[in-house]
Parts: C-alpha cells; structure tokens; sequence
C-alpha cells in the first residue's frame, strides 16, 4: 500500500477531496483508509450542533445539583463547541462555558453568610480552652527545680571558672562579661546551701 501512493501522486489526474471520501480519477483508497477517513471528518464536524437551550438554561442553579457525569458530558459538548468559530455559538453556550470554566462553584464557591464570625469565634473558644487546660495543669504541676534559681547558677558558674571549662570564649575566659549559666529570677529564701545537690 505505501508503494502505491509516490505512483498516485506522480499521476497527473488532480485530487478532489471531499468531507466522506477522498478519491483520484485513476485511484479509490483502501476501505479501511475510508473509514479511518470517514471517523476523523465525523469527530471534526461532531461539535457543528448547537446544544439545545433547556440543557444549558439555568446552569447556574442547577450545576452543584447534577450528577459528576452528567457535568462531565456537558463539559465535553461545550468544548468540542468552542472547537468551532465562536460566533457561531449562541448566547447561552457563550454563557455556560464562560460561568463553568470560571463560576463561583467548587473550590471557588463563595461562603455561606456569617462564616467569618464562626471562624472567629470558634477559634477564640478553642484559644480560651487550651488556656484553661493550660492553667490547671500549672495548679496541679510540681515546683520548679532548685536547680531553676539565680544563686545555684551563680555557683554553677564559679565551678565552672574552678575547672577552667571553655578558656577561649565560656565563662572562664578573660575578660568575659556575659551571664554565663544565669538564667532564672533570684531565689526567694535561703541560698542553697553546701550539703544540697
């Protein structure tokens, strides 16, 4: 078959093409050629149709309504329309394609009236809850430890200068002038004493 169309071509008949069949005054092409023909012509002119109005009146209301499938096949209609010129279109097409493709429906539906105040106040209830579990956990926590002081980590500092810990930058340093292990508020009562941990 492929050595037959360089001879076709060669031949001096002139080629007529029409939308169902494609023939030559000398050649007549493969039935199976005619057809795969035939099915690309028919997909080429399936959108020439204009959908009927009943089928698109409305679509704003009844879009989130419809099945996923029926959505679907109205979707594929309005496409192979906007395949053709769009001035062959009618309106309701023009609408229907313009308010599917870009509507508020979906992820772009617009929220219900009052849902701003309800984020609001249901996350200030839930900031308020976790405080109040937060508050009766510290009720019922134990003390600090006696480590969490100023005056035992003024002594951690002196041991640490004891032992020469950190000579270049740490508290043993020359001249060093940071806090060092100070962290905690001073204290209330005695200094720790000399027997203590």
């Amino acid at each position: 078959m492929l050595r037959s169309f360089p001879r076709a071509a060669s031949s001096s008949a002139p080629l007529r093409v029409h939308p169902h069949r494609i023939q030559t005054n000398t050649w007549h092409l493969p039935a199976a050629a005619c057809l795969v023909q035939g099915r690309q012509n028919q997909r080429r002119h399936a959108g020439i149709h204009a959908i009927s109005n009943p089928t698109l009146v409305g679509i704003e209301k009844r879009w989130e309504a419809m099945p996923p499938q029926q959505q679907a096949d109205l979707w594929m209609a309005l496409r192979d329309r906007m395949k053709v010129n769009w001035h062959e279109m009618t309106l309701q097409e023009k609408k229907a394609a313009y308010w599917i493709a870009f509507g508020p429906h979906g992820p772009r539906a617009l929220d219900p009236p009052g849902e701003g105040k309800k984020v609001f106040w249901y996350t200030t209830l839930a900031i308020v809850v976790a405080g109040v579990i937060f508050a009766i956990e510290r009720m019922f926590a134990r003390p600090p430890p006696k480590t969490m002081n100023a005056q035992y980590q003024a002594m951690t500092n002196e041991y640490l200068k004891a032992q020469k810990s950190e000579p270049i930058t740490g508290v043993s340093s020359e001249g060093y002038t940071g806090k060092g292990m100070i962290q905690s508020k001073p204290r209330k009562g005695p200094p720790p004493g000399e027997g203590e941990d």
